[in-house]
């Protein structure tokens, strides 16, 4: 997915925690320098948010394990910019499409790409036995209001 949407990368980020593993992952295959990006500034040592190989002035693709406002996503691209750096896009594994992640993104004019969603996965876990139709109901009306469920 880095490859065929962000063919100018120059550097891979993992967004800390879960999307270490992966960014690292994909910048050793694509053979790209590396770097991670935490919440927040480290309360000791050298105090940096930003671990790795990144220059400023170059080109980064975000990677993420999970989008559901963006809010982490797009914390890690502002440290990213604020490091003198431009940032292509974010890639994830799973987006539950909320509608406000999108609204996010696109007010900070961040293209974002997931491998999957919620709305892919809910068929295929009902066609697989993994739930029943009527859970697939209960799962459909926690999706439509997440913030508000269950009260």
């Amino acid at each position: 997915m880095v490859q065929e949407r962000f063919e100018e990368v120059d550097v891979i980020a993992g967004v800390a925690t879960a999307g270490i593993a992966q960014g690292a992952l994909i910048a050793d295959m694509m053979n790209l320098p590396y770097a991670y990006v935490r919440p927040e500034p480290k309360g000791h040592g050298t105090g940096q948010q930003i671990e790795g190989r990144m220059e400023p002035g170059q080109k980064v693709v975000l990677v993420e394990d999970l989008v559901s406002t963006g809010g982490s996503s797009l914390k890690a691209v502002k440290a990213v910019r604020d490091a003198g750096c431009e940032v292509l896009g974010v890639v994830a594994i799973f987006d539950y499409g909320f509608g406000v992640a999108e609204k996010n993104f696109a007010e900070a004019k961040v293209p974002y790409y997931t491998l999957s969603n919620y709305e892919y996965l809910l068929p295929i876990a009902v066609e697989q036995g993994l739930i029943k139709q009527e859970q697939l109901t209960l799962l459909q009306d926690w999706r439509k209001a997440p913030e508000s469920w269950g009260r």
